[in-house]
């Protein structure tokens, strides 16, 4: 009974923590591999996750059903959160992300703009929590290949404080 008890905590706890993110399938693809027998079917599905915070992650799973290929998805994406610096709504400062042939420009925006973006991009902007931004997407139209290239253009900006301390540099000096 007692054993019961803990376990029931911890799963309260962990459900807890795992509240904090919210989830939004980008993907759904039905994938099928030829074999000697016939073909076999699964599903692919892509998943963001974000705490509109300034957290973001993405991830991919197989399965041979679609629930099931969302859950792996969405333990991937909570592998992969990474930290955004979110500043007045907006990013801190011009971007482009590349991943294989896509190529994603974010652009800082002024308040009030919105989320000028379109499909995996929208999503990703607005579960890390941020407000407005004008973004491109070039060349690829793969929602997958897009939405990496959005992370790894959010993942390569820097905080403006780190930028600061790195140049020895006040904060009035940063901002000319």
């Amino acid at each position: 009974m007692n054993t019961n008890t803990k376990t029931t905590n911890m799963q309260v706890q962990e459900q807890e923590g795992l509240d904090i993110f919210e989830e939004e399938v980008i993907s759904i693809r039905r994938v099928t591999k030829v074999v000697k027998g016939g073909k076999n079917l699964r599903f692919s599905a892509a998943v963001v996750v974000g705490d509109k915070k300034g957290k973001v992650g993405i991830g991919k799973g197989k399965a041979r059903e679609v629930p099931l290929a969302i859950k792996k998805a969405v333990a991937d994406a909570r592998k992969n959160i990474i930290e955004v610096p979110v500043l007045n709504d907006t990013i801190p400062y011009y971007s482009i992300g590349k991943f294989g042939a896509a190529r994603v420009v974010l652009r800082p925006a002024s308040p009030g703009t919105g989320v000028i973006a379109g499909g995996s991009v929208r999503v990703i902007m607005e579960l890390a929590g941020i407000r407005n931004i004008l973004t491109k997407s070039l060349k690829s139209k793969n929602t997958f290949t897009v939405a990496l290239a959005t992370i790894n253009g959010l993942r390569s900006l820097n905080d403006p404080e780190q930028i600061r301390e790195k140049r020895n540099i006040s904060e009035e000096e940063l901002w000319q």
